[in-house]
């Protein structure tokens, strides 16, 4: 188990984004990419996990609606996959929506993403809803979890 030091960082880090995107997915993305994604975002949220002060992972969020926080896209270099650092960054995530006053958390993860599908499921999602992706002509599973209780 990998223990990863998680810190909230700031726009300036977005290279840094792109970067650890880049080494995990295709097809490749630059820093434009992202910005563009929190043009116009209330509380914007980009987490790094660091292991031995490197880079290893990242989690990227917004405002859904004034009571749900959108964990946008989380990234684990594969070197630390099955290590819980990916599970570290879903708990630091979860604790800052917290304390920013959101009630839900909703996530979507593209139904072949197996790994994913099942960290949702273990750490308290719910499913809420399938949507199709035009882009990669696949179903998005679209996953939901109560922060605090009723």
């Amino acid at each position: 188990m990998a223990n990863a030091e998680v810190v909230v960082v700031g726009p300036g880090e977005l290279p840094l984004i792109t970067e650890l995107y880049n080494e995990m997915f295709r097809p490749a993305r630059d820093v434009e990419f992202f910005r563009r994604r929190f043009l116009g975002r209330y509380n914007g949220l980009i987490l790094v996990a660091n292991v031995d002060r490197r880079p290893v992972g990242f989690s990227l969020g917004f405002e859904l609606k004034p009571s749900v926080f959108f964990a946008w896209l989380t990234g684990i270099h594969p070197d630390f996959r099955r290590t819980g650092v990916g599970s570290q960054l879903h708990e630091a995530q979860a604790q800052w929506a917290i304390e920013h006053g959101y009630q839900y958390l909703r996530m979507e993860c593209h139904n072949g993403h197996r790994a994913i599908l099942h960290m949702a499921i273990q750490t308290g999602f719910n499913i809420v809803g399938v949507r199709w992706d035009p882009d990669r002509s696949e179903n998005l599973i679209i996953f939901e979890k109560a922060l605090v209780a009723d």
